[in-house]
């Protein structure tokens, strides 16, 4: 076992239970929590799942001695690397009455924003900074409890307006509902940042597009971004799983030779359900969307169907392993910077850029 990082144990057992209080009941009381505890701590993380175990070594095969649950937020110790079990991934974490693994959790920060009192009028792009947020959209008259969005993940700002607490609320565009504007939802402003123009700048959008491509190897789960025969990224990935559900489609991630044919800073994934539920499958914000697919047989350049991308993760942290439905999981700042890399390069005046773009192999 070997400790990585020993972080600043700036924490009591008394402020761990408040962290622990942080849960889904956090909002049942109140439309807005601003996480003060936690503001500008950078050794926090999310359960990113159902529950996670706290085990009394990193191993599971140690005793296990309490459960963490959902979106509570917990206080980071130390990191460790581990040569028991999880094989798959070593990396635990020493929190407050034992260890938990990462596989299922998401490195976060709180931090509150400035608002933007000169909103102008279209989209503009902003993501969430604090560990999660409670969306809530109107119906009738009525302030209802929607979507939890999660830290790093990516929206749409169409406008700036009264909330459920009288507050300055963003009213936010999810492109899944484009066209409804009965379904935009709010969330508080301090929340969200605006993120600056040099961060959606493509990076080198002169080099030639047959000197750019991507390759994927699904045995290696791993990434590789060559720029003239020079390797400008090589990263772990978790692409689509080995597994057909009864009557779908199957999950692995397809192989051959694609192209990026349409971007997404945002993109809604799963249902489209208008619930508070964290148990369905609902995947709003999903940052740094860039789908590739077959030059022929998946839709047209002019109008492409949504298929495989690349894009940022939020719910999970085991790359190297096999863990989506077809997509190539990447880490945010990853996906990041290849979504800007990648042609066609973004249009910010719009939810979609579409063209022929960078030829991806995957194999």
């Amino acid at each position: 076992m070997v400790e990585l990082n020993p972080m600043r144990q700036t924490i009591s057992r008394r402020d761990f239970l408040k962290l622990s209080a942080l849960g889904l009941s956090a909002l049942a009381f109140r439309p807005v929590y601003n996480f003060g505890e936690l503001l500008d701590d950078e050794n926090i993380a999310r359960v990113a799942t159902e529950s996670v175990s706290v085990y009394t070594e990193p191993d599971e095969d140690s005793i296990i001695k309490f459960q963490r649950f959902r979106d509570e937020v917990f206080h980071i110790y130390n990191e460790v690397i581990s040569d028991k079990k999880p094989l798959y991934n070593p990396l635990w974490y020493k929190v407050w009455g034992g260890y938990i693994n990462s596989t299922y959790t998401q490195r976060v920060k709180a931090s509150l924003n400035p608002i933007n009192m000169a909103l102008t009028e279209g989209i503009h792009a902003a993501e969430v900074t604090v560990p999660y947020s409670q969306s809530y959209y109107k119906k009738d008259g009525a302030w209802l409890a929607l979507y939890r969005l999660y830290f790093g993940t990516n929206h749409w700002v169409v406008g700036l307006e009264e909330g459920p607490d009288g507050g300055l609320w963003y009213r936010i565009k999810d492109e899944m509902f484009q066209n409804f504007d009965s379904l935009d939802y709010f969330v508080p402003a301090q929340h969200v940042r605006m993120l600056t123009p040099e961060e959606l700048t493509p990076i080198t959008p002169n080099v030639a597009p047959g000197q750019k491509w991507v390759e994927v190897s699904l045995d290696q789960q791993e990434l590789t971004a060559y720029e003239e025969s020079r390797v400008v990224m090589k990263t772990k990935i978790s692409s689509g799983l080995n597994y057909t559900p009864p009557g779908e489609v199957g999950y692995a991630t397809p192989t051959g030779i694609f192209y990026v044919q349409n971007k997404m800073f945002s993109k809604h994934m799963g249902n489209s359900t208008l619930t508070e539920s964290t148990a369905e499958y609902l995947l709003p914000g999903v940052p740094w969307v860039s789908f590739f697919q077959p030059r022929d047989g998946w839709g047209s350049v002019e109008e492409p169907k949504d298929g495989v991308a690349f894009h940022g993760t939020y719910w999970h942290t085991n790359f190297g392993t096999r863990m989506s439905h077809g997509c190539v999981n990447m880490r945010n700042d990853e996906a990041k910077w290849l979504f800007r890399w990648l042609n066609p390069v973004m249009k910010t005046d719009t939810m979609s850029t579409i063209g022929l773009g960078t030829q991806v192999i995957v194999y």
